[in-house]
């Protein structure tokens, strides 16, 4: 597994980061602490997760999950690079959402009580707070980190001009400010490098892609809904109809590479320009091993220069839409 820094931070992470949503509601606590261990085993030691993940509220399902692995020792802890998030309701109490001081203090408590640690590797902004003036986020950020209870802040799905925002008004108040954000970004959805990816370059802040697939869309969808193997419903369903086309050219190209779609787009990512590592979601061991085989895949000037003429992306703000 290939190491690289977390932004502009002295952190190293690994290029795939293990995202554990699936912990819980999806998958057992069995296969998570199963899938966790064969994780550290090849290397990826960044693992990603929320104050949310579980999907029931207030109880936080997949950071005690992931708790209850730490508390088995053997260095579980130590190796890994903990990130976890807040911002979305823990309860139907006002303060606790969102960005406020108050909510920020507590919420970052409660995940340290439930991932049974006494400091967090990256906390994330799990959305864009504009209620909340950011000297009171920084604020309240910066006790956290005299106290030795976060090490880096983080943020996601924050536009180019937020993330300006935030660093210019840590820089104001002698803070590092972020090191990395968390945004959506894949073939498909490639608006992040408008602003967004120019940002976060500008400011030496890391991207870490989710959705990476596009809910499966670009992990040879049409292959396996033609065998049988996946059954579509929703946006999955629209989105193919949408890019139907481009899919099956798609799938194509990566039967001539001789690789698997799905790795093949996580490799995509890893060629982009300050991206840090795509966060892979497993449900299985198999999805896990599965993803393992993207960070050895080299894509050439030629291939990269197709994928662009499939799936191009919207160019650089503003001249991809000014003269």
């Amino acid at each position: 597994m290939d190491y690289t820094h977390l932004g502009r931070s002295g952190l190293s992470v690994s290029r795939l980061c293990l995202g554990t949503m699936n912990f819980g509601p999806e998958t057992s606590e069995e296969d998570s602490h199963a899938i966790m261990d064969r994780a550290l085993d090849v290397g990826i030691n960044f693992f990603d997760t929320a104050n949310v993940y579980g999907w029931e509220q207030g109880e936080g399902i997949t950071e005690q999950i992931i708790g209850r692995w730490f508390a088995q020792g053997d260095g579980r802890r130590e190796k890994t690079v903990i990130a976890t998030k807040l911002y979305g309701s823990m309860s139907d109490w006002p303060n606790d959402t969102y960005l406020s001081a108050r909510n920020i203090r507590r919420a970052c408590d409660a995940s340290l009580r439930r991932l049974q640690t006494d400091h967090i590797d990256l906390y994330q902004m799990h959305h864009v707070d504009r209620s909340t003036p950011w000297d009171e986020i920084w604020e309240a950020f910066d006790v956290l980190r005299t106290q030795g209870k976060v090490l880096y802040f983080g943020s996601s799905n924050h536009a180019g001009w937020h993330i300006a925002e935030a660093m210019e008004t840590a820089r104001r108040r002698g803070q590092v400010g972020l090191v990395s954000e968390q945004s959506i970004f894949n073939l498909l959805k490639r608006e992040v490098e408008l602003e967004v990816l120019p940002a976060c370059q500008h400011y030496g802040v890391g991207v870490i892609p989710w959705s990476p697939l596009n809910g499966g869309l670009l992990g040879g969808i049409i292959r396996k809904t033609e065998k049988g193997q996946r059954r579509l419903t929703g946006r999955s369903k629209e989105g193919l109809k949408k890019h139907r086309s481009a899919l099956r050219k798609w799938e194509d190209l990566c039967d001539e590479l001789g690789e698997q779609p799905a790795d093949v787009a996580l490799a995509w990512l890893m060629h982009q320009d300050g991206v840090t590592a795509p966060i892979i979601g497993p449900r299985t061991m198999e999805q896990l091993d599965g993803a393992l085989r993207a960070p050895e895949i080299t894509l050439s000037q030629d291939v990269l220069g197709r994928l662009d003429e499939l799936f191009p992306g919207p160019g650089a703000a503003p001249e991809s839409y000014a003269w």
